[in-house]
């Protein structure tokens, strides 16, 4: 869903419209939607499946503005590499790391909600509770050893400071991640396997830095974050999890994936030609912009309606895994390597939360959630008189909503501007061709 598809004609929906029409001015005419009037929906599987729809950074201006907000090491993070020896390395580092067996990756789960809902009570921010959570979870299953507070909170500030700057809301705070960077350096002998050959230590600690340490961190707690506001804002499917119905939480679970996929765009070099017919042909060093939300749209009757039952073998009309619903991308173009550990470990968070509280939120529910899910949590048993608290949150919803809006509106054109000066994706391809001998393990402190 996009943000505009939200009551439209409020203000802050009119400068979400702005901000996208002052960064694609900045960064330039680039790029070609998927679906379009080009590429229609039925073929949008096809082509992200298709073998020459590889390139990940190498030739996309799109490239310099992500780099720029994960930095430091976005020449490392492996959503980023390009296809090869390196990315193969790290990519079967990470499979392992996440291999764990199910009972191992629900306990983990189960133990690592217990301390951080142990207390909690009230008004929240969802990605914020979240945040530690995932935080503890993603160190464990690295170092297999419990997290310490200093690493928790290392990681969680890093991983804040990455989604709050990849939204807008905040500038990048370099100092801060680097800190994390500094105290995964000491660390690195105690990783639980061994990590990839050939990198230098500095390069070894960006990879474990992006892949778990933002991108796990950050994508686990906007899931579980729009998982949450979900149940709080559907009192029927939050008690009949409650109630135990695995089958429907997991229908739940599709359904907030499918409404507000974690992906907004997903941009992809072509190494080589595309062919759609006989008269059409993508040709290589095209940007290919994926739209996610627009897939998840396409095809299902009333798209914007909250529906689990879609997902219901017993009612589609054809199978659920011919849906047009990819959370975690698609097999033939390197899916989210946490496509199995993710749900699993979902589900139980879920079930910890919803064992300890009732959920209710009034709050506006976008993909982006820049608001980081307020929600009121009331401990199981206890009285309950929502309506004030709801009402509060409503109207002060709507108030951040003026000023985040015009916040995202001046810190976004700032970045996208200071992304494009600082060119991080260009320059490190740039200087990889006029130097390509130089040493592998060489320290490249992006965007500091």
């Amino acid at each position: 869903m996009s943000e505009t598809s939200v009551a439209k004609g409020r203000l802050p929906d009119r400068i979400v419209a702005l901000r996208g029409r002052l960064f694609a001015r900045i960064n330039g005419d680039e790029g070609i939607p998927v679906p379009s009037d080009l590429i229609g929906v039925e073929r949008f599987r096809e082509v992200y499946s298709h073998p020459a729809a590889g390139g990940r950074s190498k030739g996309a201006a799109l490239s310099d503005l992500f780099w720029y907000w994960l930095a430091p090491g976005p020449e490392m993070h492996q959503e980023h590499l390009e296809a090869g020896e390196r990315y193969e390395a790290v990519a079967r580092v990470t499979r392992s790391l996440l291999a764990v067996p199910r009972a191992g990756a629900e306990e983990l789960a189960r133990r690592c909600a217990g301390r951080a809902l142990a207390d909690v009570r009230g008004l929240v921010r969802l990605r914020d509770l979240m945040m530690p959570l995932w935080a503890e979870f993603a160190f464990e299953l690295v170092f297999a050893e419990p997290c310490p507070r200093l690493a928790r909170d290392l990681i969680a500030a890093n991983a804040d400071d990455v989604v709050s700057s990849l939204k807008c809301t905040g500038l990048r705070h370099m100092r801060r991640r680097l800190r994390l960077t500094a105290y995964l350096l000491d660390r690195l002998g105690r990783v639980r396997l061994p990590l990839p050959a050939g990198l230098s230590p500095t390069q070894q600690a960006y990879y474990l830095q992006g892949a778990f340490f933002n991108t796990a961190v950050v994508q686990l707690s906007e899931a579980m974050a729009h998982l949450l506001l979900v149940l709080a804002q559907h009192p029927e499917a939050q008690e009949r999890a409650r109630a135990g119905d695995d089958a429907h939480l997991d229908r739940v679970i599709n359904e907030t994936l499918r409404l507000y996929p974690l992906f907004g765009i997903a941009h992809r070099v072509t190494t080589g030609d595309i062919e759609l017919d006989e008269r059409t042909t993508i040709p290589a060093g095209s940007v290919l912009c994926f739209d996610y939300p627009a897939f998840h749209r396409a095809g299902f009757a009333e798209p914007d309606r909250f529906d689990p039952g879609r997902f219901d073998p017993d009612r589609s009309d054809r199978p659920v895994k011919e849906l047009n619903h990819i959370p975690f991308g698609i097999a033939a173009n390197r899916p989210c390597p946490a496509w199995r550990l993710a749900p699993i470990a979902m589900r139980v968070v879920a079930r910890e939360v919803l064992d300890r509280y009732v959920l209710a939120s009034s709050v506006s529910h976008t993909r982006s959630l820049p608001s980081r899910g307020p929600c009121l949590l009331t401990p199981l048993g206890a009285r309950r008189r929502p309506g004030p608290a709801l009402a509060y949150l409503r109207v002060r919803d709507r108030w951040e909503d003026i000023w985040r809006g015009l916040t995202q509106l001046v810190l976004g054109a700032y970045m996208v501007w200071d992304a494009r000066r600082q060119r991080l994706c260009e320059r490190h391809f740039a200087s990889a061709e006029e130097h390509p001998y130089a040493r592998p393990g060489s320290d490249h402190r992006s965007g500091s």
